[in-house]
């Protein structure tokens, strides 16, 4: 069954901040201290705004074949990076994590007076809800090691392999994720926007080497990959 999560503690820094824009910390402290100051004040004005929650089902893998995986007690998953990573997975979590609406519609109405300040709200969005979901993982990862499991890297819809819409409406169809506030619209974008779905495998045997960057679609021109580790 679907299990809620809301009693996370994200404490974000200036520096997290600034990675959620899409910037180097260290060059915006050298180049652009002023930056510096508008990612503090975003931090002290905008983390009331920050409400993370998630949701998630752990289910058993059944069997793989070619690239399909069917899960136990219903549903299966088409993807051919799925089938790459977890299928040697003896069980699969699916989560939808969010930090909620309200630091949406702030930055949009900061946008119309305050674009520099609205940024830094953008970015301290992202860094939230990027927060909750390492969060996510370590916590997955550490009720795996105390039965002696191992996890697999977290894989999200628009990976290589796994395409936005399939991928979306396979999660979506297992997890009950407007019960946190998140719905799909027709362009299977999540809203609220910063929000994030992914799967992580569970087993034995699993190889959680690489990054999720490795295997994005835009692996080869994104500007911020490096930004991450």
């Amino acid at each position: 069954m679907p299990t809620i999560v809301d009693d996370w503690e994200l404490a974000l820094d200036i520096d997290q901040v600034l990675r959620g824009q899409g910037a180097k910390p260290d060059i915006i402290r050298k180049r652009s201290p002023n930056l510096v100051e508008v990612a503090e004040r975003a931090i002290a004005e905008g983390s009331s705004l920050i409400k993370p929650r998630l949701i998630y089902r752990r289910m058993a893998l059944e069997s793989v074949m070619h690239e399909r995986l069917l899960l136990r007690g219903g549903g299966k998953l088409q993807s051919s990076l799925l089938a790459q990573h977890l299928s040697p997975a003896e069980e699969i979590v699916f989560v939808v994590c969010t930090i909620g609406a309200d630091i949406d519609s702030w930055t949009s109405e900061a946008f119309k007076t305050d674009p520099l300040f609205a940024v830094s709200l953008d970015g301290l969005g992202n860094a939230a809800v990027e927060d909750l979901a390492k969060q996510a993982c370590r916590h997955f990862e550490k009720a795996a090691r105390e039965k002696r499991m191992e996890v697999s890297i977290p894989l999200s819809p628009g990976m290589q392999g796994w395409p936005v819409d399939d991928g979306q409406d396979q999660i979506f169809g297992l997890l009950p994720a407007q019960k946190i506030g998140v719905k799909l619209n027709r362009s299977r974008m999540m809203s609220p926007s910063k929000s994030l779905s992914m799967a992580i495998g569970i087993g034995k045997h699993l190889a959680g080497g690489g990054r999720q960057c490795d295997f994005c679609m835009l692996n080869k021109t994104c500007r911020y990959k490096d930004l991450y580790v």
